[in-house]
């Protein structure tokens, strides 16, 4: 029984060799087959993966210079050169930071500048500055109970206390500004 078992172990091993053996051949076509396209999608992996180690290192570069700009404009605002730098290595940081002086120091030409920004909130609340600055209701999507108030101010000042009424009704009471509202609705009582 021993030797039986033997040849039957020995015949299982030769067996799997000969699959082993057909699978890499198999592979070995495979790989002649496609060789080019192997090595093409490695070299495409192996580019991008160096051309986004490179961009990303270019893109610290660029804000490590807009942010030695930044300090620079802190001890200095009046360094052009400095904010020339600022406004290449980075036009958003450039525009909050026009919209940070502007509000400041009250500039509505630097606010109309501002204003212009690519970033949807900065140009909103660039706008919104520029009005109040100009004395006028400025209309703003992200402060929009505010603006509700400077219109009925304004509704008010002309004597349209209707309109001011309806403006001041659409200000919740659970709004940062609900206690100037209702000062302003008492004076439409009259």
């Amino acid at each position: 029984m021993s030797l039986k078992d033997d040849v039957k172990y020995v015949k299982e091993e030769l067996s799997s060799d000969e699959k082993l053996l057909e699978s890499a051949f198999k592979l070995e076509r495979l790989y002649k087959k496609y060789r080019v396209a192997i090595w093409g999608v490695a070299l495409l992996i192996l580019l991008g993966v160096g051309g986004n180690l490179a961009y990303s290192s270019y893109r610290e570069y660029r804000l490590g210079k807009a942010n030695e700009a930044l300090l620079v404009l802190k001890k200095n605002p009046g360094d052009t050169a400095a904010l020339e730098q600022l406004r290449s290595n980075n036009p958003k940081l450039y525009a909050l930071y026009l919209y940070a002086t502007a509000v400041s120091k009250e500039q509505p030409k630097v606010l109309k500048e501002a204003s212009i920004s690519q970033d949807p909130i900065l140009s909103d609340l660039a706008r919104y500055h520029e009005a109040v600055l100009a004395a006028k209701a400025g209309d703003s999507r992200y402060y929009p109970d505010l603006s509700r108030i400077e219109q009925a101010y304004v509704a008010l000042k002309a004597g349209k206390k209707e309109n001011a009424r309806q403006l001041l009704a659409l200000i919740g009471e659970n709004s940062p500004v609900a206690g100037i509202a209702r000062l302003l609705r008492h004076s439409t009582l009259k």
